[in-house]
């Protein structure tokens, strides 16, 4: 016996991506609706790569009675309207915008860091997906801290423009054409030229000078992995597709050598360590698309404080990022609440 299983948002990036995941990983799914807005009713979707076509319907009309989840990937603005009913009627959901991250109410989940979290998803009957960059980084920085306790986290983030959806992917795409034949390259989703170019400003600007996607790393691994941990972040939009990658440099407050943390990240749930210190021994962006893992590469000492390290860490943003960590959640759900059968 398997779940009913919603995705709202199915025409999207990331609602696409999580058909794939749920299709790939055999999600014990019974039935599965796809929601998506008014303009997209009746077109269709496939689920995965199995060649089964699910019509989209209306998600403002929709019933949610009856049905066990709901992965959500459709924005703050429509997810406030829709996930409080989908919950109301007994449809937890599993959201993956940043609407309900700092909810104290409403568990921040990556199933590899803090699973014993999900328990307190019955107050809300919902349940916070991360911000992309901050998922893959809580991954790589769980393993560490529980061996030698971080302190202080510096990261500067090289981000793809997957991220900021299909139309950030379409403007790379034109603007790099538009340079290669001499036409003008006129940013619209960007502030600033995205082609050939890198942009250290994503979501709005705060008081402090830092951007809300600063913040989000900073508040997040907080609440997901260790309130006490000092974090500060650089967020910048690169020239990819798909992929982010980060710089982390660690301050732990005791003494970790570079031999050991490989150790330790080669054993590590959701991580791949790639580190020969040789030419092309590391992972970037175009190598991690399609992959589950968070890859791990370039870890060495830092010899300016007692105890550092610097990593360089990259995945796939729209699997580990938000569609990947979504399901993972449901499984997680599956398996400690809603067992079936």
């Amino acid at each position: 016996m398997g779940y009913k299983i919603v995705v709202a948002g199915a025409t999207g990036n990331v609602g696409r991506e999580m058909l794939a995941i749920l299709a790939e990983r055999e999600f014990p799914a019974d039935e599965i609706a796809v929601l998506a807005s008014s303009r997209s009713h009746g077109t269709e979707v496939e689920f995965g790569e199995t060649g089964k076509m699910l019509k989209i319907q209306n998600i403002e009309h929709f019933d949610w009675s009856g049905w066990d989840m709901a992965l959500f990937a459709i924005g703050s603005e429509a997810t406030k309207t829709f996930a409080p009913k989908a919950a109301a009627a007994g449809c937890t959901v599993i959201d993956n915008s940043s609407l309900y991250r700092m909810d104290p109410d409403v568990p921040l989940i990556v199933p590899e860091v803090n699973p014993e979290a999900i328990d307190g998803y019955k107050v809300r009957n919902i349940i916070a997906n991360p911000n992309c960059s901050t998922a893959q980084m809580v991954v790589a920085l769980k393993p560490l801290h529980d061996t030698a306790k971080i302190k202080r986290v510096v990261v500067a983030t090289y981000q793809s423009v997957s991220g900021a959806g299909k139309e950030g992917m379409d403007e790379l795409f034109e603007q790099s054409r538009n340079i290669f034949v001499g036409d003008t390259a006129e940013p619209k989703k960007f502030t600033k030229q995205i082609a050939f170019n890198v942009i250290p400003h994503i979501d709005s600007f705060l008081d402090d000078g830092s951007t809300k996607e600063e913040w989000k790393m900073v508040a997040e691994t907080k609440k997901i992995l260790d309130s006490k941990i000092k974090v500060t972040a650089t967020c910048v939009r690169v020239p990819v597709f798909v992929g982010h990658s980060e710089a982390i440099n660690i301050e732990f407050e005791k003494e970790l050598s570079a031999k050991k943390a490989q150790s330790i990240l080669r054993e590590a749930p959701g991580i791949m360590l790639v580190d020969k210190h040789e030419d092309g021994g590391y992972t970037t962006p175009v190598e991690c698309v399609g992959d589950y893992a968070t890859f791990i590469s370039r870890v060495r000492e830092d010899s300016t404080v007692d105890s550092g390290l610097n990593i360089w860490c990259v995945s796939d943003n729209l699997r580990k990022g938000a569609a990947l960590n979504a399901v993972q959640i449901a499984e997680l759900l599956g398996r400690k609440h809603l067992k079936k059968g």
